[in-house]
């Protein structure tokens, strides 16, 4: 959708501010998010970088699906650090759970979430990221006011998601949510900006913190 003119900005966000995305990705098409070349455009190590993931962190990917930046985040923060793959659907959770048990993976610890409510432990998470799944969210401003909770003082949020001003994978452009909704979102939440990274081909990665 067009967002040029500073009118159409306002309506905009203040529409989808208020809308209710909420399509979780259907489990039977977990393939489609598995291509050759997603570590080409997803660029993980760029994005482990942009939030500072270290050996030892503790870490959490919210809407994790079939895990599959779940095993880079474990390899990552190695066997010192731990790995929380949240989802709100039971089949996403079986799939990573048969996932980190073929790859040998002892640091990740599955969740069966709520839409609004990722049920992390309070205050002891160096990094949550979503990753292509935002969009899903139902009550967005209520989910990333629980990843807030779940943060400790110094611990970032990154959201990484689909743009609407071009091609490429992704969901529909009807369903795709722009940067400063998001960001909007996360000042309702009570979290601040701290980067908005533009490396990636398809998608924005914001960085927020506490």
């Amino acid at each position: 959708m067009a967002v040029s003119l500073v009118a159409a900005t306002a309506v905009t966000l203040g529409a989808q501010t208020t809308s209710r995305h909420g399509r979780p990705f259907p489990p039977e098409d977990l393939g489609l998010l598995e291509g050759p070349d997603r570590d080409a455009w997803q660029k993980p190590s760029l994005i482990m970088d942009a939030l500072g993931i270290a050996d030892g962190a503790v870490v959490a990917d919210i809407g994790a699906g079939g895990g599959w930046f779940t095993v880079r985040l474990a390899r990552r923060v190695g066997p010192n650090g731990l790995v929380y793959a949240e989802d709100v659907q039971r089949q996403m959770v079986d799939a990573i759970e048969r996932r980190v048990r073929r790859e040998g993976l002892d640091n990740v610890r599955t969740i069966i979430g709520l839409d609004d409510d990722p049920r992390l432990p309070e205050g002891e998470l160096d990094a949550v990221l979503i990753v292509d799944a935002y969009h899903e969210v139902t009550d967005r401003v209520a989910l990333m006011r629980n990843v807030a909770r779940a943060l400790k003082p110094s611990g970032k949020l990154g959201i990484v998601d689909f743009r609407n001003d071009g091609w490429g994978p992704g969901p529909p452009m009807d369903q795709r949510i722009v940067p400063d909704v998001v960001i909007a979102d996360g000042r309702a939440a009570g979290l601040r900006l701290l980067s908005k990274e533009d490396f990636l081909p398809y998608q924005y990665l914001l960085v927020f913190g506490r």
